[in-house]
């Protein structure tokens, strides 16, 4: 291992760099939303049942220790209550507005990930291909042809590893991206349910 990164030369040791950082952002994000796709289930049914008997300051409580996308907008809506259905209304979309990007956060940077490695895979090729011709120009590419080949390896072992840490990347950056997209759908889904569950209150 150590020694494929020796021959890949400077550019494997940004591309090692992004992997890490690729990974850690992915189990984070996997995490998270597992989380709060839990919690939630959870978290509504006490609030419906809370509701339902009308104990408001209940229900804010159990929002306010349990905070998520949806918790977040129960808040608002029960501190609503109050007003007209349109205002009520607006005011959760408002907060669902405001939970969008943390939904999206690091999501950025790992699309950044995917971009940047197979970049720097090719910047590696080029470096390797210069040293080859570099040495096949000298009167060294002749005497020793493990030379050439040293730096050919170097062009193919850089353009493998931008690779392999930018198709992961690709692969859960738009898996978590449709996941993001799935949850906005099901927080517009709630607005109009907490709007009916609170609208006449």
């Amino acid at each position: 291992m150590f020694q494929i990164i020796r021959d890949g030369g400077i550019v494997m040791y940004p591309l090692i760099l992004l992997s890490f950082v690729g990974f850690a952002i992915i189990i984070e994000q996997l995490i998270f939303f597992r989380k709060i796709r839990v919690d939630e289930n959870k978290v509504l049914e006490r609030l419906k049942t809370t509701l339902s008997k009308q104990h408001f300051d209940e229900a804010i409580s159990i929002c306010e220790n349990n905070p998520s996308p949806v918790t977040n907008l129960a808040r608002v809506a029960i501190e609503h209550r109050k007003y007209d259905p349109k205002i009520l209304k607006d005011a959760i979309m408002d907060a669902a507005n405001l939970e969008v990007p943390k939904l999206e956060r690091f999501l950025s940077s790992l699309g950044t990930v995917a971009n940047i490695s197979p970049l720097l895979g090719l910047l590696g090729t080029i470096l390797g291909i210069m040293d080859a011709f570099g040495i096949l120009s000298s009167m060294q590419g002749i005497g020793d042809p493990s030379l050439l080949a040293g730096g050919i390896s170097k062009a193919l072992i850089t353009t493998a590893a931008g690779i392999i840490v930018s198709v992961p990347s690709i692969i859960f950056y738009n898996y978590l991206v449709g996941k993001v997209n799935h949850i906005i759908i099901r927080l517009e889904n709630r607005v109009n349910e907490l709007v009916l569950l609170l609208g006449g209150k």
